[in-house]
C-alpha cells in the first residue's frame, strides 16, 4: 500500500510505515504524478484537493490534517467514492490561545476590554473557545452562527448587522464558502463596513476572503475600524504590503500553529487511514510533544488591573506580536515562516501559580484553560 504525504505534518513521520510506503512530498507541489499509484493521501491546506489531481489516481481514502476543507473537492471526491475527511477542532485551542494574545496586546496598548463587547461570527469548535477567552477579559459577548441556529433552535444566534453596530471587537471563525443559504465569502464588505461601530477592531484568523481587503483598508481610512488583525490574507502567500503596513498585527496564517494543534490534526489524519484501511491503529496519538524547560508561571500578586495580570500571563506563553514582526520583517517569507514555525505550547500546558489565591484571576486562568496552584 502507498501513502502519499504533506512532508510539512508533524509526528507523522514512523507512524503509518510499519503498514504502508509513506513518501513525503511538499503540499503545493503535489502533482497528478505524484498520486497516481497512491491508495491514500494526507494533506494540509496547501494542496488542492479535486479532479485533476485525483481522476487518474488509485486514491481511495484522502484526509487533511488541518481544519478547513475549502482545499478539498467534496462533492467530487463523494461522487467518486473516496472517502475523506479532516481534523474538526483540532487547532480549535491554538486559536484561542493566538485571540488571548491579540487581546493582551490591546490590553497593553490602552485598549481595555473589560465592560467592552465582542462579537464573534462563527461559533463552532474555535468560536466557542473565543467565548471564554472574552469572559475572560470581562467581555460581553455575542455570538453569530445561522447555521448552527438552524440545527440547535436554543442557540441564540444574533443578526450578523446588528452584532457588527454593538460590537467593539469582531472576531471571524467560519469555515469558507462561497454558496449555499450563508455564504461567508467576503462577510465584510462595503454594506457591512457601514455596519460596524466606530473605532471597533477586526481580527480575522479563519479564511483571507471572508473579509474584502479593499474594504477594510477603507474601514482603516475612515476609522471606522481602529485596529486590525489578520493572520490570513487574500492572495496568500502574496500579500498586500501596503494593507500589512496598516495593521495592528499581522501574522503568516499560523494561529492554529500551536505543536498541540498540530499533534491533534496528525493523530486525526493517521487514525482516519487506519479506519479505511484495516492497519489496526485506530486509537494512535502524537506523543512526546516538546516542552520548554520551565512551564510554571507565577503572578505577581498585585492587581490593580486583572486584565493587565492576565495579559502578562498570556503573553508570556505566546507573543503574537513577535510573529507580527517576523512577517514585517520578511513578508516575502510567508511560507517559510509557516512551515519554520517555532515551538509554541498552548495554555494547558503552563502551570500558574497564584499568590494571594485571588479567585478573579484564578477563575479567568481556568477559563483561558491555564492550569492552577502551588
Amino acid at each position: 500500500m502507498l501513502i502519499v504525504a504533506d512532508d510539512k505534518i508533524p509526528f507523522l513521520k514512523g507512524a503509518l510505515e510499519p503498514y504502508a510506503q509513506v513518501v513525503y512530498l511538499p503540499g503545493a507541489s503535489i502533482g497528478p504524478a505524484d498520486v497516481k499509484n497512491a491508495d491514500g493521501l494526507i494533506v494540509r491546506t496547501r494542496t488542492i484537493v479535486n479532479q485533476e489531481l485525483l481522476q487518474d489516481s488509485k486514491v481511495k481514502a484522502v484526509v487533511s490534517a488541518t481544519i478547513g476543507t475549502d482545499h478539498m473537492d467534496i462533492p467530487w471526491l463523494e461522487a467518486n467514492q473516496i472517502a475523506w475527511s479532516n481534523a474538526p477542532g483540532c487547532n480549535s485551542g491554538s486559536v484561542k490561545q493566538y485571540i488571548a494574545s491579540v487581546f493582551s496586546v490591546l490590553e497593553q496598548n490602552y485598549y481595555p476590554l473589560r465592560g467592552k463587547t465582542l462579537g464573534i461570527v462563527g461559533v463552532g469548535n474555535v468560536g466557542s473557545k473565543v467565548a471564554k477567552v472574552g469572559e475572560a477579559f470581562g467581555m460581553k459577548v455575542l455570538l453569530n452562527d445561522p447555521p448552527r441556529k438552524e440545527k440547535e433552535p436554543g442557540f441564540e444566534s444574533v443578526d450578523l448587522n446588528v452584532l457588527l453596530q454593538m460590537s467593539d471587537v469582531v472576531t471571524f471563525h467560519v469555515p469558507l464558502t462561497r454558496e449555499g443559504k450563508y455564504p461567508t465569502w467576503y462577510l465584510l464588505n462595503d454594506t457591512t463596513l457601514l455596519m460596524m461601530k466606530r473605532g471597533s477592531v477586526l481580527i480575522n484568523s479563519s479564511r483571507g476572503e471572508v473579509v474584502e481587503e479593499r474594504v477594510l483598508k477603507k474601514g482603516l481610512s475612515s476609522e471606522l475600524i481602529k485596529h486590525a488583525v489578520l493572520d490570513v490574507w487574500e492572495h496568500e502567500p502574496d500579500i498586500s504590503l501596503e494593507l500589512q503596513e496598516r495593521l495592528m498585527i499581522g501574522t503568516p496564517h499560523i494561529a492554529g500553529y500551536s505543536v498541540d494543534g498540530k499533534a491533534n490534526g496528525t493523530t486525526a489524519a493517521v487514525r482516519f487511514m487506519s479506519q479505511q484501511f484495516g492497519l489496526g491503529i485506530d486509537n494512535w496519538s502524537a506523543s512526546e510533544l516538546p516542552v520548554f524547560e520551565d512551564m510554571s508561571l507565577s503572578a505577581s500578586g498585585v492587581y490593580d488591573r486583572l486584565n493587565l495580570e492576565l495579559a502578562k500571563l498570556v503573553v508570556s506563553t505566546y507573543d503574537v506580536t513577535t510573529d507580527s514582526q517576523r512577517l514585517k520583517a520578511s513578508p516575502q517569507d510567508f511560507e517559510s515562516l509557516r512551515g519554520n514555525y517555532p515551538v509554541r505550547r498552548e495554555f494547558p500546558a503552563w502551570k500558574v501559580k497564584v499568590p494571594n489565591e485571588d479567585l478573579a484571576l484564578i477563575h479567568a486562568l481556568k477559563l483561558l484553560g491555564f492550569k492552577t496552584g502551588e
